[in-house]
């Protein structure tokens, strides 16, 4: 058995996860998709995801080792996880990154690979990333004004961000943006960033604001209505139909080569349909954004559990999956105690 509150193992039997004990939660929905956050280092700052002191960095003797990383994604990829995303903070902050993704793309059962990154230091390394086989890679731009983007950043690294987007369309590897609507992103800012989407194949999407920035929690995020606001300034947007389980609402508009898409992190809108666990730099298992953690990994493989235990415990805590993150966030016994909210750094973008 498994102490799932711990991760540690009790006794010396195995557990072992059947084919009919893959993850599938207690509301009827399958996982099938793994983020994975291998560092909390980062070479921006943005204001939404640290505060402007900073976080304390994890000890690097607490974050996962990739042999651990790597073992923990062939459990998965057992229990039906077919796509893995490689995260951070900036994934490729850390040092045997491009190897780490080199072994991965070799584990059998995985059928998609992924890369979110903030572009600042990748453009160099779209070659590698097109040989090993990455099946996409999302994006981090909030703007396209140097000065906004070194105000919202706290760097000045735009035209590097600039040169990982326009290659990685070069070598025609899918490309998504990820855009964070903050409370003062303005109608005209909205406008210059789809036009990317306008003029280029990719899909720009826009962010709701979240609670995840290391500091007090923000005000204002209550009533984003991110949608709204885009109809209006886009009155011939079309929905399309999503075939497989998305965050994303993903919108077409006439004399666009790319597509516009929405991810409303704060209102949870995407719940029902959510497909993805995640876990943390510090080998945190999560099986919501919103939640406090629900599988200690780093215990489980730095102890003697075998990959048939650490298997049932994962299975375990996904059947006790929250309905929705609001369900998630107010599961969680220690949220009124938090003087405040988590760094996204530290959970894994």
């Amino acid at each position: 058995m498994i102490d799932h509150r711990q991760g540690n193992a009790i006794g010396s039997s195995s557990v072992a996860a059947s084919p009919a004990d893959h993850l599938v939660d207690g509301h009827g929905r399958r996982i099938t998709y793994l983020r994975l956050a291998i560092t909390d280092r980062c070479n921006l700052r943005c204001r939404y995801c640290r505060p402007e002191q900073g976080v304390p960095f994890i000890p690097h003797a607490e974050i996962l080792r990739f042999e651990e990383l790597e073992r923990l994604v062939r459990i998965f990829t057992t229990l039906g996880v077919g796509k893995v995303r490689v995260t951070g903070g900036e994934p490729f902050s850390r040092r045997g990154c491009l190897d780490f993704l080199r072994r991965l793309k070799q584990i059998d059962r995985l059928q998609s690979l992924h890369i979110t990154t903030n572009g600042v230091k990748t453009a160099r390394l779209l070659a590698e990333l097109q040989e090993i086989g990455v099946a996409g890679i999302n994006l981090s731009l909030d703007t396209l004004d140097p000065l906004r983007f070194k105000e919202i950043t706290r760097r000045d690294y735009l035209e590097s961000v600039l040169s990982t987007l326009q290659g990685t369309l070069a070598r025609r590897i899918p490309l998504k943006v990820n855009s964070v609507v903050l409370a003062d992103t303005s109608d005209r800012e909205i406008l210059s960033l789809a036009g990317l989407a306008q003029k280029l194949p990719l899909t720009l999407r826009f962010i709701e604001p979240m609670p995840f920035s290391g500091a007090c929690r923000s005000v204002g995020l209550e009533n984003p209505n991110l949608l709204g606001r885009l109809r209006g300034i886009f009155p011939e947007l079309t929905e399309q139909h999503q075939s497989l389980p998305t965050t994303a609402r993903t919108f077409t508009l006439p004399g666009f080569l790319g597509k516009l898409g929405i991810i409303s992190g704060y209102s949870r809108l995407f719940c029902t349909t959510c497909n993805k666990v995640r876990i943390t730099p510090a080998g945190m298992l999560k099986t919501c954004l919103y939640d406090n953690g629900a599988l200690d990994m780093k215990a489980l493989v730095r102890g003697p559990a075998s990959d048939e235990e650490i298997g049932a415990a994962i299975v375990e805590v996904v059947r006790n999956r929250q309905i929705n993150g609001h369900a998630a966030e107010k599961h969680c016994r220690r949220a009124a105690e938090r003087a405040e909210e988590p760094s996204m750094c530290l959970i894994g973008g």
